[in-house]
C-alpha cells in the first residue's frame, strides 16, 4: 500500500484518474492564481462516484479499468445532437457501424440525420459485433430571444401579503399581482422565489433555496378559499374558527409588525385542507385528479409517500427504520399501502397547488404579459428531504455543494445540498433533470436557474470537512444545456441563468450561444479590466435580466443611504473597521451618482427627498433602461422604499431571513392592496413605462 504524497497533493495516477471522472485536482480563484486540491478531497469525490482511489495502488488499478472502458466503448451513455446536425459522437464510430434509433414517438430510424427534438434511444452495432445503447438527446440549436424588451417585478412571494392571505403571500396574491402589474403598469413579467416543497417542521427551514423537493411545489402557497370544494364544507363552525385564526396571523404581520410565521400558516391551512378534503370531488374533478396522478407517475407517488412517512417517522429519512430508507424496498411498499389515505392526501395537495400555479400564469398572460410568471430553480435539495430519499441513486453520498474561497469569502461556503452524480445522470439520459424541468415549465413563462454555473461544474465538499477542502466536479454541460433548451422550447419559455460571482471562462459564451440569458446587477457592472468605474450602459450585454439588486443584496434605498453597512455593523458581520466600510460604500455610491448625473438621469422633476434617495432609485432604473438588456427587473420593495434585505448571507438566527413582509421606508408592512395604491410605486412605474428606445 502506497502512502499519500507528503504534501497532501494528488499523485500522478490519482490526477489522471480524477481527470477521467471529471474531478478537478486544482482550480483558479482568479486568473493569475492556481490552487491545488487536496488528495483527500479528490479521493473522497471519486469515492462518491463509486471509484476506490484510497491508495496509489487502488488509484492505478481504477485508472487501468477506466482507460480500458473508454478505449472499448462505442458510445457514451448519453449522446447529444444539436438541431439537424448528427451528433459528433457518431463520427467516431467504426466504419460500417449500423444504427437503430427509436424516437420518442415510437418511430424506428436507421440514421441520426433530421431527427425530431426529443430524447431517443440509440443502438449502435459495430462490424465486429460490439453493441452499445445510449440515450440520444436532440435539442433545437438555441432558444429564441424574447420579442422586444420588457420590464417586470421581482418579489419574494411569502413577503407580499394581501388582506385575504393567511399570514404570508399565496398563489392567489401572485395572480392578483400579475393581473394588476400587467394591466395597470404594463409589466411583462413577475419573478418569484423558488416555490418548491419544503421539509416540514416545525421548525421549517424558511429558506426557499433548501427545499425538500424541487420537482413538486409547496402547498403552503395555496389559497384555501380558492379550492372549489371549500364552499361545500359542512362543518362551518370549525371552518369559521380557522378563518379567524388566519385573520389573526395576517394581522400579526401587517398590523403588529411580527415576523411571518410559516409554520403557523401551514398548520392553519393544513387543518382547513383536511376539512376541505372531506368534500367528495365531482366526477369531472375526480377524473382530473386521477389523470394528474397517472401523468406524474412514480415521481409523485414517491413524493407523497415521503411526506406520509415523514408524518409517522419525522422529516429526516436517514433516521427512519432501516427498511424504510430504501424507496424500493418491500417494507416501503407495505407502508405506502398502509398509509394510502395520507399518500392520497399529499398527492391531492400537489394537484391543487399545480392548478393554482397554472391559474397564476394564466392570469398573467391574460393581463397582457408576454412572459408572465418567472419561476426560480434552486441549485439543490435538502439532504433529509423527499428528493434525496426518492433519488438516492442519483446523489453523491457524503458530499455537499458549496463554493471555494474567493475574494469575498476566504472560508468558502457549504450550502448543505447533496449534488447529483454526473455519471448517474448520463446513464439515465438525464431523466431526473428532464422531469424536474418539465414539471416547472407546466406553469412558468420563464425559469431563472440559481447558480447556473452548476450546469458545468459544482464545488463538492466532503462531509465533515470545511469548504476550503473541497474540489470541483464537472458535469456534461453540453447534455445539461441540451435538456434545458429542449424542455424550455417545448414549453415556449425563456431561461435566465444567475451567473453572478466567479464564473469560469467560456461559461457565459456557452449560455449565450444556447439562448440562455444572464443576470446583470447594476452595482457589480464596472469596467473591471479598465478604469474600474461604473460600466457605461451601452456596454452592458443585451441577453440578460438587468436588475438593481437581488434577494441576497441590500435594497436600492439601503445602498444609496449606506444603511446596509450600519446593519452589518450592528450584527457584527464587518471584517474591517466601520469607518473603512462606510467610506468604501460611500465612494461606491458617489461614483454611481456621478455616472447618473453625467447621463442626466437625476432629473428636476423627481423633487428629491432630503436624502435624495427616492430620486436616486428612479435614476437607477432609468440607467437600467439605457442598457440594451432585453429584460429589466424591478425589486418590488424598491417601489415603496424598503430598507431591509430579505436575506442577509452569513447570518442564521441573528437576522430574520426569509420572514420579512414588504415594508415602506419607515419599516411599516405594506399589503398588496396598499402597494397597488402607492403613489411612490406608481411614480417609479411611470419611469419604467416611459423607458428608453427598445432593445435591438
Amino acid at each position: 500500500m502506497t502512502a499519500p504524497r507528503p504534501d497532501g497533493t494528488p499523485s500522478e495516477a490519482l490526477s489522471r484518474l480524477a481527470a477521467l471522472h471529471g474531478v478537478a485536482t486544482s482550480y483558479q480563484p482568479s486568473p493569475d492564481t492556481t490552487v491545488t486540491a487536496s488528495a483527500t478531497a479528490v479521493t473522497r469525490a471519486l469515492a462518491a462516484l463509486g471509484v476506490d482511489a484510497s491508495t496509489d495502488e487502488a488509484a492505478r488499478a481504477a485508472l487501468a479499468v477506466r482507460e480500458q472502458e473508454i478505449a472499448e466503448r462505442l458510445l457514451p451513455p448519453t449522446v447529444v445532437g444539436r438541431g439537424a446536425r448528427p451528433p459528433e459522437a457518431l463520427a467516431a464510430l467504426p466504419a460500417g457501424t449500423r444504427l437503430e434509433i427509436r424516437t420518442e414517438d415510437g418511430e424506428t430510424r436507421a440514421s441520426a440525420e433530421d431527427l425530431p427534438p426529443g430524447v431517443h434511444l440509440l443502438t449502435a452495432t459495430a462490424p465486429d459485433g460490439r453493441t452499445a445503447r445510449a440515450h440520444l438527446i436532440v435539442a433545437p440549436p438555441r432558444l429564441p430571444a424574447a420579442e422586444g424588451r420588457s420590464y417586470g417585478l421581482l418579489v419574494q412571494l411569502y413577503s407580499l401579503l394581501s388582506r385575504r392571505s393567511w399570514g404570508m403571500g399565496d398563489l392567489a396574491d401572485l395572480g392578483e399581482l400579475a393581473a394588476w402589474a400587467g394591466r395597470a403598469l404594463g409589466a411583462g413579467f413577475v419573478q418569484v422565489n423558488p416555490l418548491h416543497a419544503a421539509v416540514p417542521g416545525p421548525p421549517t427551514d424558511p429558506s426557499p433555496y433548501r427545499p425538500s423537493s424541487r420537482r413538486f411545489p409547496d402547498p403552503v402557497h395555496l389559497r384555501v378559499e380558492a379550492v372549489p370544494e371549500f364552499a361545500y364544507v359542512e362543518d362551518r363552525a370549525r371552518l369559521h374558527a380557522l378563518l379567524e385564526r388566519a385573520a389573526r396571523l395576517r394581522e400579526a404581520v401587517l398590523g403588529k409588525g411580527e415576523l411571518i410565521d410559516r409554520d403557523a400558516v401551514w398548520e392553519a391551512k393544513r387543518e382547513a385542507l383536511e376539512l376541505v378534503r372531506t368534500v367528495p370531488l365531482g366526477p369531472g374533478r375526480a377524473a382530473a385528479l386521477h389523470a394528474f396522478r397517472a401523468e406524474q407517475g412514480q415521481a409523485l407517488e414517491d413524493h407523497a409517500t415521503w411526506y406520509a412517512l415523514a408524518e409517522a417517522h419525522g422529516p429526516d429519512w436517514r433516521r427512519w427504520p432501516a427498511t424504510l430508507r430504501d424507496p424500493r424496498s418491500a417494507e416501503t411498499a407495505r407502508a405506502r399501502e398502509e398509509l394510502r389515505d395520507r399518500v392520497g392526501f399529499h398527492s391531492w395537495l400537489v394537484w391543487l397547488t399545480d392548478a393554482q400555479l397554472t391559474a397564476a400564469q394564466r392570469a398573467a398572460r391574460e393581463a397582457g404579459m408576454p412572459v408572465g410568471i418567472v419561476h426560480d430553480l434552486a441549485v439543490g435539495v435538502h439532504p433529509t428531504g423527499a428528493d434525496a430519499w426518492a433519488q438516492q441513486d442519483h446523489f453523491a453520498p457524503g458530499m455537499s455543494v458549496g463554493a471555494p474561497p474567493d475574494a469575498f469569502n476566504a472560508r468558502g461556503q457549504d450550502w448543505g445540498l447533496p449534488p447529483w452524480r454526473p455519471d448517474r445522470l448520463a446513464e439515465s439520459g438525464y431523466a431526473p433533470f428532464r422531469d424536474l424541468l418539465r414539471g416547472l415549465f407546466r406553469y412558468a413563462g420563464a425559469l431563472r436557474i440559481d447558480h447556473v454555473m452548476g450546469l458545468f461544474r459544482l464545488w463538492w465538499v466532503p462531509e465533515g470537512r470545511p469548504p476550503t477542502e473541497g474540489t470541483y466536479v464537472r458535469y456534461d454541460a453540453e447534455a445539461m444545456l441540451a435538456v434545458l433548451v429542449l424542455e424550455a422550447s417545448r414549453a415556449g419559455a425563456l431561461v435566465i441563468g444567475e451567473d453572478l460571482g466567479t464564473v469560469e471562462p467560456g461559461v457565459r459564451d456557452a449560455l449565450r450561444d444556447r439562448g440562455v440569458y444572464g443576470t446583470s446587477v447594476l452595482w457589480f457592472e464596472r469596467d473591471w479590466e479598465g478604469d474600474r468605474r461604473p460600466l457605461p450602459p451601452e456596454r452592458w450585454r443585451a441577453d440578460c435580466l438587468a436588475t438593481a439588486t437581488t434577494h441576497d443584496l441590500p435594497s436600492t434605498a439601503a445602498r444609496l443611504t449606506g444603511e446596509h453597512v450600519e446593519l452589518r455593523d450592528r450584527l457584527g458581520l464587518l471584517t474591517r473597521p466601520l469607518a473603512e466600510e462606510r467610506a468604501e460604500a460611500a465612494a461606491d455610491v458617489r461614483e454611481w451618482r456621478e455616472r447618473l448625473e453625467e447621463l442626466g438621469l437625476l432629473t428636476d422633476e423627481d423633487a428629491p427627498d432630503p436624502a435624495g434617495e427616492e430620486a436616486g432609485i428612479r435614476a437607477v432604473y432609468r440607467y437600467l433602461l439605457r442598457t440594451p438588456a432585453r429584460m429589466v427587473g424591478v425589486w418590488l420593495p424598491d417601489g415603496v422604499g424598503d430598507r431591509r434585505p430579505q436575506n442577509l448571507p452569513g447570518t442564521w438566527d441573528q437576522y430574520p431571513n426569509w420572514r420579512l413582509p414588504v415594508a415602506d421606508a419607515e419599516g411599516r408592512p405594506v399589503s398588496l392592496e396598499d402597494l397597488a395604491a402607492s403613489p411612490r410605486l406608481r411614480a417609479l412605474a411611470d419611469v419604467l413605462r416611459a423607458g428608453a428606445p427598445p432593445a435591438p
